[in-house]
This record gives structure tokens, sequence and C-alpha cells, in this order.
């Protein structure tokens, strides 16, 4: 395949995936600009060398994201004049002044595209949240939190979220609301009151919530037309600033190593990540796995070991072309693993677990 159509293909790919999480918007100018890339024109300009895979670099949601960040920042302010607002929008408007600007702005454009795009979807603790309800029913031990590709860290306050859906809620003490369309079951313990011990996070690129140019950026890759998925990313950042959330800049694999070679000897150590899997090196999600199990091995009653995480199911052996993801739970000692849930990236619904590998 050549390079031109691979691109192409990503672009169209990305699109459906788009439609399919509820964003008509962003899936309409990803294809407008599917369209210019075939033709020649800015898209092209920008995106027509890139050098590395533009599948697994998300490169139409990069620079997706660039024409969101300067509609945000003000410095288009003709193009956020026909930006999404309340759900009214014309692509026939949007996409002459967005191609406009892109060919006004090309090297910018591709220099906001160096970065991956990062969004810390909160909606996400909806289905972490049974495994770690769980985990606090089982053991009855204070939790010492590890997560992985935390981002901005926003998701480290899950257990203040409120969670809301038609079967279930659990109240919280703070603005952030997580609603989604649950069709699990129930989740089990829901009374159950988690002790958190402590709290530590690392990323490759973290963000700032204290730094505005960060947490503008952090919200350039929220799809524009997505309003609830916006006002709730803004609960969770103020949520976020008042806890003063740190996370490190770090190496995954380096930084859980050394975390778990100096870990307490005692309470409930919980490993956590959500749609963090899929960016590294296979070998390198290789080595996180076995450090993981290696430490499990030496875990004792004293100091259990748990790890909790949504990642595609294809990391654990299920289908590779498909695009869910599963919540899964493995605990030592023992090791016993369980897969109890599954949904899409944004976890727009929650499905039980289907079976099989």
């Amino acid at each position: 395949m050549s390079g031109d159509c691979k691109l192409h293909d990503h672009f169209v790919e990305q699109a459906k995936w788009c439609a399919d999480l509820g964003s008509p918007f962003t899936a309409s100018l990803i294809l407008r600009c599917a369209d210019d890339l075939g033709a020649g024109g800015p898209v092209a300009a920008i995106c027509g060398d890139w050098p590395t895979n533009p599948r697994k670099d998300a490169l139409s949601l990069r620079l997706v994201g660039a024409l969101h960040h300067a509609v945000l920042s003000g410095v288009a302010p003709d193009l956020a004049a026909v930006y999404p607002r309340g759900g009214d929008w014309t692509m026939a408007q949007v996409w002459p002044l967005a191609r406009a600007w892109l060919a006004a702005n090309t090297a910018a454009v591709r220099d906001f595209m160096q970065s991956p795009p990062q969004t810390n979807e909160t909606r996400r603790a909806i289905i972490l949240l049974p495994g770690f309800l769980k985990l606090a029913a089982r053991f009855g031990l204070p939790m010492h939190l590890l997560e992985l590709g935390a981002s901005a860290g926003l998701n480290q306050a899950w257990d203040r979220f409120n969670y809301q859906t038609d079967g279930w809620t659990r109240k919280g003490d703070s603005d952030v609301v997580i609603r989604t369309d649950w069709r699990a079951p129930v989740p089990d313990h829901l009374d159950v009151n988690p002790v958190i011990a402590s709290r530590a996070a690392c990323d490759l690129n973290p963000i700032d919530v204290s730094d505005l140019d960060q947490v503008l950026r952090l919200k350039s890759y929220t799809w524009a037309d997505q309003q609830d998925r916006l006002d709730r990313l803004d609960a969770a950042i103020r949520l976020a600033q008042s806890q003063r959330v740190q996370v490190e800049q770090a190496d995954a694999l380096e930084w859980m190593t050394d975390r778990l070679s100096t870990r307490s000897g005692s309470g409930l150590t919980v490993i956590y990540h959500s749609v963090f899997l899929i960016y590294p090196p296979r070998d390198v999600i290789a080595a996180i796995m076995r450090t993981i199990e290696n430490a499990g091995a030496r875990a004792t009653e004293d100091a259990p070991l748990a790890w909790l995480c949504y990642e595609s199911e294809a990391l654990f052996g299920g289908d590779r072309a498909s695009p869910r993801m599963r919540a899964r739970l493995q605990t030592w000692p023992g090791g016993a693993v369980e897969t109890y849930a599954e949904s899409d990236g944004h976890v727009t619904y929650v499905d039980p677990y289907a079976g099989g590998t």
C-alpha cells in the first residue's frame, strides 16, 4: 500500500470511529481532511510526509486537535464563530475556514502535531469502579494506587466522582458526574468506601493542570460537538487543581519497576491504567506485563498486589481488529484473573464481558 493510500485509509477509518462514538462533527471534518489529502491541499502539505504509522499515532486526531486548539485559544475567531455551539454547525461553513486556516498556519499545525493526543477520558473511571470496589471488599486494606499513563491525573480522583446510570448510582464529594448506558450487572459493593493510603501516577508527557496552556491543549482533543464531555472535563480539571494533583514525568516501565521494588510491606498495591497499553512498543508492553506478574509472584497476604486495567482486547489475546476494550482485574497472591465488562474507547456504554479468550 502506498503512503498516500495508507494515510487516506487512516482518516476514513478514524472518521467512522468518531461517528460511532457520537461525534458527527469530528467524523465529517476528518472526511473533509481526507478529501483534501487526496487533492494535494494543505492537509497533504501538513501530513503527507508523516514518517511513522498514522493509525498508531492517531494522526487525524492530532490534526483536528490543532483546529480545535485554534478555536479554543481565540487565534481563529472566524473559525470559532462557525464551530459547534449547542449542536449548531454546518460543514459547508466550517470546512472552507478550516482549510484556509490550515493553509495559512502549516508550520504551527505541524509543530502542534508533534505531541500525541491526550484526552484523559474520565468516563473510563466508571468501568474501573467495580474492580476498585471488589478490591476494597475482598482485602479490606488501605490502597496504594499507582496509575500508568495518567496524562493529567484526572482519574486519580475516581473515588470522588459521582456515578449515575439508569440502574444504579454512587455519590461522590465532587462536581464530576460520570454517566453511561450501563447494560452490565449492577456492580457489587456499591456501599463500600475504599481507604486510599497513597496515590501516585506517571506519564511520559504529563499535563500539568496548573498550567493553563497545557489545560487548553488537553481540552482541544475533546471533540467540539460533545459538550457533555467538555463540561465533565472542566469539572475534573477543577477538582484536580484543588487537590494539586501531580503526575511524574517518567517512563512507565522504569517508574513502575522502581515503585514495585520499594512498595510498602503492608496494604494493597493497585496498578491501574486505561487505554494506555496501545501506545508503548510491543517489547515494552511485554516487559510491563512481565514486571507486574513477577511482582505478583512476590505478593503476600499482608501486602497483596492487584492489576486493574481497561484496555484493548487484542492485548490479552482477543480479536486484533476489534475496537472493543475490556475491564480486567488480576490479584496476587494466586494470580486470579477476572474480566468483567467491555465497552468502547469512551465508555459510552458498558456491557457484560461476552467471554472468549
